[in-house]
């Protein structure tokens, strides 16, 4: 995967894109971040294998691992 995002155009039904914003703001995520949440919990219900997704490091990097 890469860290790269694949942008793409979505139509919903207004009620449905509510839901979507109530479950995110009481997960405290993002509405993109809850409808990526959503989507990977709906392939693994059907079975679908996924490759892990890239883990995005914060912080500070360990001793000598940083910029000279």
């Amino acid at each position: 995967m890469g860290g790269e995002r694949k942008a793409y155009p979505l139509r919903v039904d207004p009620a449905l894109w509510a839901a979507v914003e109530r479950c995110a703001a009481s997960d405290l995520r993002s509405v993109n971040a809850e409808v990526e949440c959503l989507l990977r919990e709906a392939l693994k219900a059907r079975g679908v294998k996924l490759e892990a997704p890239l883990q995005v490091r914060r912080g500070r990097p360990p001793q000598g691992q940083g910029d000279a």
